[in-house]
């Protein structure tokens, strides 16, 4: 099937299924998810059109770059993305089948959760917000830390986390599968060869390389269409890229004025979540605790213990990357709330009020790049108004509909706003206490 043929048939695919009433408890994808009950996992997503590869006939897509990371081009193949759309589905992987990939990152919110942080097996409730898999394919670094380079290594430590997939090893959970046969024959068809663990992986590799999502109103803005961008929105992107700096993170360089992935690839402490630890009494007790480079003792603190907060330390054990955790895309960001790597900011407005008063002013490690912004009301409005023309066709309903809750509680709702300090001087950042 040619690609614009697919991409037609997924979006008609998707109206179709969204002017289907949600049953009762079903998540709809604005807004929180259905609560559980303690020690209850989150159900499993449902497999559907927004879980399909994606086409690469896409306005905005880097054509040249997509070619460089998707190398060789053998490693994605339509029988090896099939197979590892299936594995990301499979709750089999985890140890008492009840989680699996899309738990945590569910096609129908652009792959996440829509949890401040992850809850997986046994109910247990993790300490980082789980991130989008749009777009991981560009990623240097994979995880909030940085902890490692390739989508391989990425898909293999959820599946042993005891707060996420528990299973006792990745060769425990590919025992699980090998005797299925329709695994046994995709395998095959796939490798060439029988189940076996790094194919597993590459595989669900392979998956994620697919799902690139462009195409937004605001890529069709930059091709050439004036219309695609609302007023306000196009008054947001020119302060994206001045006053409100976020072209400091959300951008390849400062002097980038035309984003296609909106990161740096980088790590920043941006003051958040800091003031609830005691940081430097942990980075002392990482250093005890967690041999560096030790990858399985490194992913199981940050997701499982308080030594989350140090965020790109607990991988380097450099003092200027504690509390420093990696900047996202925001493709789709409008539907991937709660926001920052521990889900602490509930909407957009409350993330653009953290920046607006230059957040985390006790906190000795900040990033040198915070500082207050001055944003009237009505800038931070057309800021959000921007992030919100960087969603997906795909998304485009469920984006309107959270932007529009968003929105209403925004209206009686700013719990990070302070105007005081968001007009006000820089203070002075206090020196780093001893480790």
């Amino acid at each position: 099937m040619h690609a614009t043929s697919l991409a037609a048939l997924l979006l008609l695919s998707y109206s179709c299924a969204v002017l289907a009433a949600p049953a009762a408890g079903e998540d709809t994808g604005v807004g929180p998810p259905p609560t559980l009950a303690p020690g209850q996992a989150p159900p499993l997503p449902l497999a559907g059109p927004l879980a399909e590869p994606r086409s690469l006939n896409q306005v905005g897509l880097p054509t040249v770059l997509t070619k460089w990371v998707i190398s060789p081009p053998s490693s994605r193949t339509p029988a090896r993305a099939a197979l590892g759309q299936k594995l990301f589905l499979d709750a089999r992987l985890s140890a008492n089948g009840t989680v699996a990939c899309a738990t945590c990152h569910n096609p129908a919110r652009a792959f996440t959760d829509g949890r401040p942080t992850s809850i997986g097996i046994h109910g247990r409730v993790g300490q980082r917000n789980a991130p989008t898999v749009l777009n991981a394919l560009y990623n240097k670094h994979q995880f909030w830390d940085g902890r490692v380079s390739t989508l391989e290594q990425q898909a293999a430590m959820p599946i042993t986390n005891p707060f996420e997939m528990g299973s006792a090893s990745v060769a425990d959970a590919v025992s699980k599968i090998a005797a299925d046969q329709d695994y046994q024959s995709r395998f095959m068809q796939a490798f060439g060869r029988g189940v076996n663990e790094q194919d597993m992986l590459s595989a669900i590799a392979a998956y994620e390389q697919t799902l690139v999502s462009f195409d937004s109103p605001y890529d069709h803005f930059i091709a050439g269409d004036a219309s695609a961008l609302s007023d306000s929105a196009k008054r947001g992107l020119e302060l994206f890229n001045t006053k409100a700096r976020c072209n400091k993170c959300h951008a390849l360089s400062d002097n980038e004025r035309h984003e296609t992935l909106f990161m740096d690839n980088d790590f920043h402490n941006i003051g958040v979540g800091i003031l609830r630890h005691h940081v430097a009494q942990s980075a002392r007790q990482a250093e005890r605790e967690v041999a560096q480079g030790n990858l399985p003792a490194i992913d199981t603190a940050a997701i499982t213990s308080d030594l989350s907060i140090l965020g790109r330390f607990l991988v380097t054990r450099k003092e200027k990357d504690i509390a420093s955790f990696k900047t996202p895309g925001l493709r789709n960001v409008v539907v991937t709330a709660p926001y920052f790597h521990d889900g602490s900011m509930q909407t957009l407005w409350d993330v653009m009020d953290h920046y607006n008063k230059g957040d985390g002013i006790t906190d000795p490690w900040l990033d040198k790049d915070m500082q207050p912004l001055a944003l009237s009301e009505s800038e931070i409005d057309d800021v959000v108004a921007f992030l919100a023309s960087l969603t997906s066709p795909q998304y485009k309903k469920v984006g309107d509909e959270e932007y529009a809750r968003q929105l209403a509680i925004s209206k009686t709702s700013r719990p990070q706003r302070d105007t005081a300090r968001a007009f006000g001087p820089k203070p002075t950042q206090p020196k780093p206490p001893p480790l």
